[in-house]
């Protein structure tokens, strides 16, 4: 059975992805699984031993550009048994369409009625959770969902990783302290520069190295970060926000005796690495997408206003991050790891 997947437009959908990818195998042992998705995911989905391939998909999140979709779709034409679609919109059912995939699945979403022939009926309160939606549709509906959920757990190569160690010129001489401080989301998921700061400072004096991730916009973020720490310290903490591509950035991660994340895509990617992570919640819930792996703690003050699920505070005060203070993440962190973690 050959099977087409669209793929989501955020790195921790795609992560989650995974979870589908892995009850698509149980269910039909064999499969081969192609992801069309955004050439940015390509990392991730090289990382998924379920995947036979990714597929480019050259237009960005919101663009239709018909004519485009339907050459993509005929040259697809005659490959897939299935296609099953994981964003909800009307865009994402037209390449599957157009390639006349016999059974196309998805949940109802922006009159995609015709386009979609295997159409489900989401009942959110049955489906609280982010990768149930997913995992429901590799099943008829209605089915049961199997227990105990799979996990995402992305395959690292050793030299790969050991290439993005001298790239960067980075030693495993001391125990790795990751800190992913940005949120594409928005600000209301950033927890503050001087709290990561404080976290560094902590580690560092324990005897830690601190390298510190995210995106070309989070580099100002981890720069303000090593500026809060005290010449001799702010030696030991590595700003790669922005220097390193995503596939390093996934290698690099696995070198990480412990991570500490704001709500993000790079927080499942640790959590898919199986790396101990303490996952600071502010204005988003554990609720529907939480980190899934074994060592987490996730660490929020849930004040009157949070979860609001806004990109900016509507208050403008951020309390529910402003008031989490380093001191609960530092104790999550002990919990979490008493020695240092050997990396594999």
């Amino acid at each position: 059975m050959k099977i087409l997947i669209v793929g989501p437009s955020w790195v921790g959908d795609m992560v989650m992805a995974q979870t589908l990818f892995q009850c698509l195998r149980q269910r039909h042992p064999g499969c081969e699984i192609d992801v069309l998705a955004p050439e940015w995911s390509r990392p991730i989905l090289e990382r998924m031993p379920e995947v036979r391939q990714a597929l480019s998909f050259p237009l960005g999140h919101g663009v239709l550009e018909l004519a485009t979709r339907r050459k993509i779709g005929k040259s697809l034409a005659g490959q897939y048994d299935q296609a099953i679609l994981l964003p909800n919109s009307l865009k994402s059912a037209l390449v599957p369409f157009f390639a006349g995939t016999p059974k196309r699945t998805g949940w109802k979403g922006e009159l995609r009625y015709g386009l979609l022939n295997d159409i489900r009926i989401l009942d959110k309160e049955r489906y609280p959770l982010m990768i149930e939606r997913f995992m429901a549709l590799a099943f008829e509906p209605g089915a049961e969902l199997p227990k105990p959920y799979p996990r995402p757990a992305l395959e690292i190569n050793a030299q790969s990783r050991d290439a993005a160690l001298a790239k960067f010129g980075l030693s495993l001489d001391r125990p790795v302290l990751a800190l992913c401080p940005g949120a594409e989301f928005g600000e209301a998921k950033r927890w503050p520069s001087e709290h990561y700061a404080k976290v560094a400072e902590l580690k560092i004096r324990a005897g830690w190295q601190v390298w510190i991730f995210g995106s070309k916009s989070d580099h100002p973020v981890g720069e303000d970060i090593r500026s809060r720490l005290i010449p001799g310290l702010r030696e030991e903490a590595v700003n790669m926000a922005g220097e390193t591509s995503l596939a390093e950035a996934i290698d690099l991660l696995s070198c990480a005796g412990a991570v500490v994340s704001n709500d993000s895509g790079l927080m499942h990617v640790a959590a898919a690495l199986n790396r101990p992570l303490v996952a600071v919640y502010g204005s988003t819930s554990p609720g529907f997408t939480p980190p899934l792996a074994e060592q987490v703690e996730i660490v929020r003050l849930g004040i009157e206003c949070s979860p609001c699920f806004d990109r900016t505070c509507r208050f403008g005060h951020y309390n529910c991050l402003v008031q989490l203070k380093p001191r609960p993440v530092i104790e999550a962190l002990d919990r979490l790891v008493s020695d240092p973690v050997e990396v594999e």
